[in-house]
């Protein structure tokens, strides 16, 4: 059996797995990714968005403008639509910028985020191959393709893991310093460490169907969206556009009583589509799901980590399926390559599943209260909404309404992209202040540790995130304030610290000094340099919580 080794090992080639191997590599880290499709064989058209918080990430790696160049037609209206049917009357609209304007539009609900990355409406199919490049042309990363995870054993010193080839050549053994799991809902790595899923694990059922349909565009009489939510007294359902042309990703809202071998799919789609049995259309694919709140009950055995939906799965909304898996990515990623580069304790790994479990149940219960609130509106559709004259239109006036009031929280979720907070982590350097509450909506940007490091933009016109460094960066809003003893004990314990001197003062700057995280949270703050330096830094780096 050949033998290859690494110092981190990613089971899962999805958007989770290259993004945090990309991380990873960025920050001098040798990782091998393990992909069970084939080089180039697409994935399934599951995720359609990437959130703000994420394409900040790609910004700080450097795929964010080919991510952003792909997806739908330039300007194809990432709008959401919500309609009797697909084809039928329109009866409210969340208007939300097409790509060609995302960077410079200020109307709508969604373009006043403190951020320099908008989010992107992109299919999967057109994310993961870009992810997939960039990833691969990245030195340290290596990519073995229709290559699968079958086992583990974990020693004082790393991992040894065992991977079959699915196309009959030699299997591996491979060892690492550690592995993640982004191996998804059914993950092998989940159920080897003996963690469990628990929560709602039925929550509504789904029956989705992947179609082309080329005269579909030219059959709905109102301007063109990127997401179509059907409603009416027979079938609701979500419908998202994939190429802006003629294929669709169809979401059927299974009732009450329904089972997918009872329910026609063909007269669902037909009724969510608001087309007769003569109008054209092909299943490309199709899938049916449960839809679920489950998270594991741990998301680390020793050198062993879960990531995304190998440590939690539910229903997506507000796009935070794909999202919040790279956010626990991001998470570990500088830990990780805080131990194996030398300058953190490997007690720092213990505060992955201390931070990220807390966010997970934040972030969950938003999305799982968006979800309650749809199920309740498709209840209540009424029988007279397709009906001709006032009363039909007053109906639809509210319906409408209800249906705009529901769901902008979910497509314009700037209170979840940059409100979750980091509480009660030891490598935080709290002062007793409480983080900002915030909404799915909205949030108050703020530099109590724990929160993101707030987002603004430099005199010249530069991001501040473009220039604060990749790991540890200390903002001066002061430069009489000596420093000179915090970079001192920095040094002398090798963590990488930049300072950056920052002339622009925004309110929410109001400290002299913050110390920003490698993964953009404040760890500390002041308005002077701390009395005790190489304290701060010992608990940073994790070295205090060793200790204790």
């Amino acid at each position: 059996m050949r033998q290859i080794a690494t110092r981190v090992l990613i089971a899962g080639g999805g958007p989770v797995g290259l993004t945090v191997a990309m991380d990873l590599a960025w920050r001098g880290i040798a990782v091998v990714v393990l992909e069970s499709r084939a080089p180039g064989e697409p994935p399934s058209v599951k995720c359609n968005h990437v959130s703000a918080r994420t394409m900040e990430i790609f910004r700080r790696l450097g795929v964010v403008r080919a991510v952003r160049e792909a997806g739908l037609p330039a300007d194809y209206p990432n709008d959401i639509a919500f309609r009797t049917t697909t084809t039928g009357t329109e009866l409210s609209r969340i208007p939300i910028p097409c790509r060609a304007d995302r960077y410079s539009a200020t109307g709508g609900p969604d373009t006043w985020w403190p951020t320099p990355e908008p989010p992107h409406r992109i299919n999967q199919i057109f994310l993961e191959p870009v992810l997939f490049a960039h990833a691969g042309s990245m030195p340290g990363v290596r990519i073995l393709n229709r290559m699968q995870l079958t086992g583990f054993q974990q020693h004082d010193a790393g991992v040894t893991a065992t991977v079959a080839d699915l196309d009959g050549g030699e299997d591996l053994t491979i060892s690492a310093d550690y592995l993640i799991g982004a191996d998804g809902a059914h993950s092998l790595v989940r159920r080897r460490i003996g963690a469990s899923l628990t929560g709602d694990a039925m929550l509504e059922q789904r029956q989705s169907t992947y179609i082309r349909a080329p005269e579909l565009l030219r059959a709905t009489p109102t301007r063109p969206a990127w997401a179509n939510t059907s409603l009416n007294p027979r079938r609701s359902a979500n419908m998202f556009a994939i190429d802006g042309r003629e294929t669709w990703l169809v979401h059927n809202y299974m009732r009450p009583g329904e089972t997918f071998d009872n329910v026609d799919r063909e007269w669902c789609i037909r009724t969510i589509l608001g087309v007769g049995p003569s109008f054209p259309f092909e299943i490309i694919a199709k899938e049916d799901w449960t839809a679920r709140r489950m998270i594991a009950d741990r998301f680390r055995d020793r050198r062993v980590f879960l990531c995304g939906d190998a440590a939690h799965i539910w229903v997506p909304n507000a796009g935070y399926g794909m999202n919040a898996g790279i956010a626990d990515a991001m998470n570990l990623s500088w830990m990780l390559a805080g131990v194996l580069n030398g300058w953190a304790s490997p007690a720092i790994l213990d505060c992955y599943e201390i931070e990220r479990m807390p966010i997970t149940e934040q972030v969950s219960r938003y999305a799982m209260a968006t979800s309650a609130a749809l199920a309740r509106q498709r209840g209540v559709v009424p029988d007279n909404i397709e009906q001709l004259g006032s009363d039909g239109d007053a109906a639809r006036a509210r319906l409408g309404q209800d249906a705009y009031d529901i769901n902008v929280g979910q497509f314009c979720c700037g209170g979840l992209n940059f409100g979750s907070f980091v509480e009660q982590s030891p490598i935080i350097a709290g002062d007793g202040a409480h983080a900002p509450g915030y909404t799915i909506y909205d949030f108050t940007p703020s530099t109590v540790p724990g929160c993101r490091t707030p987002h603004i933009w430099l005199q010249e016109g530069t991001s501040l995130y473009d220039v604060m460094g990749a790991d540890f960066t200390l903002l001066r809003f002061d430069r009489s304030v000596d420093v000179g003893d915090v970079t001192a004990a920095a040094q002398s314990r090798g963590v990488p610290l930049k300072v950056v001197d920052v002339s622009t003062r925004e309110p929410v700057y109001a400290e002299k000094l913050v110390l920003s995280r490698p993964d953009q949270h404040v760890a500390w703050r002041g308005n002077a340099a701390p009395t005790d330096p190489a304290g701060l830094i010992d608990q940073i780096r994790g070295a205090r919580r060793l200790a204790g």
